[in-house]
């Protein structure tokens, strides 16, 4: 695993992966986030990576919608070959380049949403 300069204690892990999980779980159908926005909503702005690595190596993850986790600008995982398919079943529109269109179906919740789970 990378070493960041903001290293997490055991704690902060263990908080970081309960944070991923939840805000997955709130991504509604036909919508996706990105990896770095969900790091960026647990507290933790630079660990993208690290939310990939939860969300793929978590067993809770497997009953959630990680299918709706894409990166910056759209792309779908490229060793995940369900991964369009499943965005498409819920109308999640792609443009000609293969990236999901994020203007149409960014999800970006409320703060307050986010705190209330």
């Amino acid at each position: 695993m990378k070493d960041y300069p903001d290293k997490m204690s055991p704690e902060q892990a263990r908080t970081f992966r309960a944070d991923v999980l939840n805000i997955v779980a709130q991504i509604p159908s036909g919508r996706v986030t990105t990896y770095g926005l969900i790091a960026l909503w647990a507290g933790w702005p630079s660990h993208a990576r690290m939310v990939g690595r939860t969300l793929r190596y978590d067993p809770a993850a497997a009953a959630l919608p990680c299918h709706r986790v894409v990166n910056s600008v759209g792309r779908t995982a490229p060793d995940w070959i369900h991964h369009r398919p499943l965005l498409e079943a819920e109308g999640v529109r792609f443009l000609s380049n293969g990236h999901v269109d994020m203007q149409r179906h960014l999800w970006e919740p409320e703060w307050r949403e986010l705190e209330q789970s």
